[in-house]
């Protein structure tokens, strides 16, 4: 070997040497940048997969909350049928009074009605055929100066007494007192339909 082929061979293996040093500087190098993209990568997951764990429990939490506020609706909805339902069966429980329990409840509320003594007494159709001499006779009886008298007209009424004196009428239906009465009595009605609760 001469002197030429020795160099060429001394500068082949430095050359060769620098390649092994580069190659593993670049493996570590490429290591280090996957070593640190592949934390980068973990801290990023976990961050979403956290961020999305707590926004599934916050959906869950507000899905629950709304399940609640639409049960409680349901709840007050079916709460508000019953007390419907039981301020029309009263109307109905006042409209099929015995007779004579039915022109005493006529005859209280149209002697409470009367302002002068002197008014028209207005009734249902059904009524007015049925007991309507009789509740204007025992109204004017209990009256000091009785003069009341039976409308020809009738109302559209289910029950209960209209008083009229001219312009001025004085509504005690049994629908009129029922919706005047319901706000102080659905509290009560509440309280026997729904006792458990506070």
């Amino acid at each position: 070997m001469n002197g030429i082929d020795k160099i060429k061979q001394r500068i082949t293996q430095e050359v060769q040497g620098e390649i092994a040093t580069l190659e593993a500087q670049a493996k570590a190098q490429a290591s280090g940048i996957t070593d640190h993209y592949a934390a980068q990568a973990r801290a990023l997951a976990e961050e979403i997969t956290t961020r999305g764990e707590k926004a599934a429990q916050e959906r869950e939490e507000r899905l629950v909350s709304m399940a609640h506020m639409e049960a409680k609706k349901a709840q007050l909805a079916v709460k508000q049928e019953l007390l419907e339902e039981a301020f029309r069966l009263a109307l109905e429980k006042l409209c099929a009074l015995p007779e004579g329990e039915y022109v005493a409840l006529l005859t209280d509320l149209t002697v409470q009605a009367a302002h002068s003594g002197r008014e028209q007494v207005l009734l249902s159709p059904r009524d007015r055929e049925r007991v309507g001499e009789e509740v204007v006779r025992r109204a004017n009886a209990r009256l000091e100066d009785g003069r009341l008298t039976l409308a020809q007209e009738t109302r559209p009424i289910r029950g209960g007494v209209i008083l009229s004196d001219g312009a001025v009428e004085v509504n005690g239906s049994f629908e009129t007192i029922l919706r005047l009465e319901r706000p102080r009595m659905a509290k009560d009605i509440a309280g026997i339909l729904f006792p458990q609760e506070d």
